[in-house]
């Protein structure tokens, strides 16, 4: 049996452009994508932190080292340029990859640059 786990998380990043009349879905720094292990054209979750909406599209590549997320075509009406956003990528393991696996969270200054990464997430107190 496989499971959907995380694979990658992109937590409060911060939208860049809103381009609805853009080809493509979601544009990210070609070395954020990198560091994260997100390729180009594969589907990601988009959280909206600032107005709450969901939505699902697909990465794709922008100028290294910019700091660009671009939520673009559809998606744009979505979210706009200073919204506060969490990426999420997914992948299917099977029990044996389980054992030992570990998603790759990346986490961001105001300048989405990276400040620290991790490998799992804290435990919630109560």
């Amino acid at each position: 049996m496989n499971i959907n786990m995380l694979k990658a998380k992109l937590h409060r990043a911060r939208v860049t452009h809103s381009e609805l009349d853009y080809e493509g879905s979601c544009a990210i720094d070609g070395k954020i994508l990198d560091f994260s292990g997100i390729r180009e054209y594969e589907q990601i979750h988009i959280y909206n932190i600032n107005n709450g909406q969901r939505f699902t599209t697909y990465a794709i590549r922008a100028e290294e080292d910019s700091g660009v997320f671009s939520i673009n075509g559809a998606a744009a009406r979505l979210a706009c340029p200073g919204d506060l956003i969490i990426v999420c990528a997914f992948a299917s393991l099977d029990e044996k990859e389980l054992t030992n696996y570990k998603p790759t969270l990346v986490y961001f200054d105001g300048n989405n640059r990276i400040s620290h990464s991790s490998h799992s997430i804290p435990v919630q107190a109560a």
